[in-house]
């Protein structure tokens, strides 16, 4: 079965699904009624600057104002890994926040990370404009290619025509979709971003402050830029309108994709009929099963993300060490769709069943940085530690679908347990406490 793309537009919510064989891996939601804010750009003011922190505080218009830290506020040097998707990597040697910016300040920034929970939306002044093929940087003089275009003939070749292409003084990112295209492909997504920029420009010359200057698209038309690729089978969306601006704009970047933009016109629920919803409350579940019979228990903290993996009602067929090979390797798969699906970024810790076998531990580790290459998050998998834990990292931009779609319990407030009716009088003192 093809992969497909399945849009809900309807209502104050837009969701949109991904499935690869009829599986979901990869959901989004966004509020219709809410201004949307990663990827938008903002002319702001400098509210204050903490020398302690290195960092500033940004009024953008928001109902908080956005964090603007040291390593997004100063001139790039030179860039260290080439194979970034979006570059942000610097070396801010002997300069500090205060030397930069200075309160009352103006200055552009582009929302890279959305708030969550008393923090607010994170703020770069390194704009950077995807398109179709291209992601282009104003402001930094850099070429670089997906890291996910794995080929390196394909990448050498890429690469020397990102660098004819580049606008002077500007930097481009040749995105995942380009592989295997031609300089010529690539001049109308190069003359659309530039167009963009130059716009950008010209309002930030006028108007008052805080104020957008430049507002992302929306969920639907997102999909279409970003995740309409050769392997999706079909596009199917539920909103008249919503599908007829996804073919205009497909007809201007991917012409050749654009017949797979299918309109659902039937009286019913479109995530119900292609069997997504049942699937979207095992993505809020803390115990996932394995089809093995083995399971996962994911434990969301403050400060990282616990996976533990256990053998469940698995015993096996062959050795003992086979048993756990074999449940640890399915994991590994499951782990790295679960990250997907359920967004979760951040420092990540997993506790596979203990291998002794040295060979064993490379295997899982191997099929976990391979299960990983279909993430279109950046990770990085640091290693296993003397205790046998994996510990990894995911790119952290948007709230974690647990976050979007479910509420703290006004009872447990969070810890996920309630006392018994016999410990009553505590339960007063204990809430009163938080209060």
């Amino acid at each position: 079965m093809a992969n497909e793309i399945i849009a809900d537009a309807g209502g104050d919510e837009t969701k949109v699904a991904l499935t690869e064989d009829g599986e979901l891996v990869e959901l989004y939601i966004e509020n219709n009624n809410a201004e949307r804010l990663v990827g938008s750009i903002y002319r702001g003011r400098v509210v204050s600057v903490l020398p302690g922190m290195q960092s500033a505080f940004v009024d953008i218009g928001y109902e908080k104002n956005a964090f603007l830290y040291v390593d997004d506020a100063i001139q790039p040097g030179e860039f260290s890994d080439e194979d970034a998707e979006v570059c942000r990597e610097r070396e801010p040697e002997g300069l500090s926040i205060e030397k930069i910016l200075k309160p009352g300040q103006a200055v552009t920034v582009q929302v890279i990370k959305s708030p969550a929970g008393a923090k607010g939306p994170r703020v770069t002044s390194y704009v950077s404009l995807p398109g179709r093929n291209l992601v282009l940087l104003p402001n930094a003089d850099y070429v670089g290619v997906s890291r996910r275009i794995e080929n390196e003939a394909g990448r050498v070749k890429l690469k020397k025509i990102a660098e004819k292409l580049k606008p002077k003084g500007m930097g481009l990112i040749i995105r995942t979709a380009s592989e295997g295209m031609r300089a010529d492909d690539f001049k109308h997504d190069l003359q659309f971003l530039t167009d963009l920029w130059n716009g950008i420009k010209r309002k930030e010359k006028r108007g008052r402050t805080p104020r957008c200057l430049h507002m992302e698209l929306n969920l639907v038309l997102r999909a279409v830029r970003d995740m309409l690729t050769g392997d999706i089978g079909k596009f199917v969306i539920n909103n008249w309108d919503w599908y007829a601006r996804a073919v205009e704009l497909a007809e201007k970047i991917c012409p050749k994709l654009k017949c797979r933009i299918e309109y659902f016109g039937k009286d019913a629920d479109i995530f119900e009929h292609y069997g997504i919803k049942h699937q979207i409350s095992r993505a809020l579940a803390k115990k996932i099963w394995l089809k093995c019979g083995g399971y996962l228990v994911i434990d969301r903290t403050e400060a990282l993300t616990a996976i533990d993996v256990n053998t469940g009602k698995y015993t096996g067929e062959a050795s003992f060490n086979e048993t756990i090979l074999k449940t640890n390797l399915e994991a590994a798969e499951e782990i790295a769709k679960q990250l997907r699906l359920r967004d979760i970024g951040g420092i990540i810790i997993i506790d596979f069943i203990d291998m002794h076998k040295p060979e064993h531990q490379l295997i899982v580790m191997n099929a976990l940085k391979s299960a990983l290459k279909k993430d279109r998050t950046k990770t990085s998998v640091v290693g296993m530690t003397g205790l046998g834990l994996i510990e990894m990292t995911r790119k952290k931009a948007r709230q974690e679908l647990s976050s979007s779609m479910t509420v703290e319990c006004p009872y447990c407030k969070g810890v996920g347990r309630v006392l018994p009716a016999e410990a009553a009088p505590w339960q007063g003192l204990r809430m009163s406490s938080h209060d």
